[in-house]
């Protein structure tokens, strides 16, 4: 499990390959229980989720924090 610390910590790329990573993962382990079989660790599907919606919340706070700090161009008057 990747705690929220970590996650801030790490670069934008690592995050990004980490997401990409979780979310095969997850994909594979959904097929398998569909396709009729077992998985060693059921919870494991609940902590993958749970990490992927971690890494998106930091992705969006930081988009939003970034576009709070730009200011906003002034309307041209006509």
């Amino acid at each position: 499990m990747i705690r929220q610390r970590e996650i801030r910590e790490m670069p934008a790329e690592e995050r990004k390959k980490k997401l990409e990573e979780l979310r095969t993962e997850l994909v594979r382990l959904r097929t398998r229980v569909q396709s009729g079989g077992t998985i060693e660790n059921p919870s494991r599907v609940r902590e993958i989720r749970r990490t992927i919606a971690r890494i998106l919340t930091l992705e969006k706070q930081q988009e939003v924090a970034g576009a709070a700090a730009k200011p906003e161009p002034e309307e041209v008057a006509k």
